[in-house]
């Protein structure tokens, strides 16, 4: 996991500046949106430590999962930064 980190360190840091950046542009988004993505990450990161899936496709997955771990947490702090979770 440490190499992972360390190689994917770039895109990691651009995914949680762009969560950042959009967060605090559109604040807090409707019900769905954030249920929809938070299952994604769910089910992206079930699949990344079942090792179900072998090779540079098992990279990919690992690697969205933790992408999107980085941008979602970029929005929850750029909503935040926005006027915090009150509805537009």
């Amino acid at each position: 996991m440490v190499a992972l980190l360390a190689g994917l360190w770039p895109g990691l840091a651009g995914a949680l500046v762009l969560g950042l950046g959009l967060g605090a542009l559109c604040g807090w988004p409707h019900r769905a949106v954030p249920a929809a993505l938070g299952l994604a990450l769910v089910l992206l990161a079930a699949l990344a430590l079942s090792g179900a899936v072998p090779g540079r496709a098992g990279l990919f997955v690992e690697s969205g999962a933790l992408m999107l771990a980085a941008y979602l947490a970029g929005c929850a702090l750029g909503s935040l930064a926005h006027g915090g979770l009150r509805r537009n």
